[in-house]
C-alpha cells in the first residue's frame, strides 16, 4: 500500500494532481480541499494516499491532511452503496469536522444537501457511521459552528461535563449557552449546576 508520495508537483487542478515521486510522475485524484492547500507547480510538496486496486485500474487518490484521508477511507470502507467518487464529493460539500456533527445530530437533510448525496444514501451514512463517529463529534462541530472564544473555554469544559452525566450534546449546549448569557460570569461548576436543575 501506498500510504504517501513526497516530490515534485508537476500539474495542479481542482480535482487532480500530478507529482513527480523518484523519477515517477503519479495521477493522483484530489478533493477541493486539499487543492486548495497545495503548492504550485515546481514546488515539492508531501501528499497522503490511498490506493484502490480495481480489475481494470489501479486509482491513487490523494489528501492533504489525515483527516481528509480518514473520512474518505470511513466512507468507503463503511458504507454500503459510497465508493470513492461519492466521497471525493462528500469531502468537496463540507469539512470533516460538519460532517460528523451532522452524522451524529442525525441531519439527514443536512447532509442531502452535499452534491451527490440523496436522502437515501444520508440516511444509509447516518446509520452506518454514526456509532463510529462518536459523541465528541457532534461537540466539536458545535464548537466549530458557535465560533467559540478562548475566554469560554468554561462553556466547553461545562458541555463535555454534561455530555458525561448522559445529556444530549445539543440540548447540553443549547442550555449552557442560555445561562451564560444570563450570567456571563458564571464558573464551569455554577454552570453545571444551573443546566443539571433546567433540565
Amino acid at each position: 500500500m501506498i500510504s504517501f508520495l513526497r516530490g515534485t508537483v508537476i500539474e495542479v487542478l481542482p480535482m487532480r494532481l500530478t507529482i513527480e515521486a523518484g523519477g515517477v510522475g503519479y495521477d493522483l485524484h484530489i478533493p477541493l480541499s486539499t487543492y486548495d492547500k497545495l503548492p504550485q507547480p515546481g514546488t515539492e510538496t508531501k501528499i497522503l494516499t490511498h490506493l484502490q486496486v480495481r480489475e481494470d485500474a489501479h486509482v491513487l487518490y490523494g489528501f492533504a491532511t489525515s483527516e481528509e484521508r480518514d473520512l474518505f477511507l470511513l466512507l468507503v470502507n463503511n458504507v454500503s452503496g459510497v465508493g470513492p467518487k461519492l466521497a471525493l464529493a462528500v469531502l468537496n460539500g463540507i469539512t470533516p469536522v460538519m460532517f460528523r456533527g451532522l452524522v451524529v445530530a442525525g441531519d439527514i437533510a443536512g447532509l442531502s444537501r452535499i452534491k451527490g448525496v440523496g436522502k437515501k444514501t444520508a440516511e444509509r451514512i447516518i446509520v452506518e457511521l454514526r456509532d463510529k463517529v462518536g459523541v465528541s463529534a457532534a461537540w466539536e462541530a458545535a464548537s466549530a459552528r458557535q465560533g467559540l472564544s478562548p475566554d469560554e473555554q468554561h462553556v466547553n469544559d461545562a458541555v463535555l461535563a454534561l455530555i458525561s452525566l448522559g445529556y444530549k450534546q445539543a440540548e447540553a449546549h443549547k442550555t449552557v449557552r442560555a445561562i451564560r448569557d444570563q450570567q456571563p460570569k458564571a464558573t464551569v461548576e455554577e454552570l453545571v449546576k444551573e443546566a443539571l436543575k433546567l433540565m
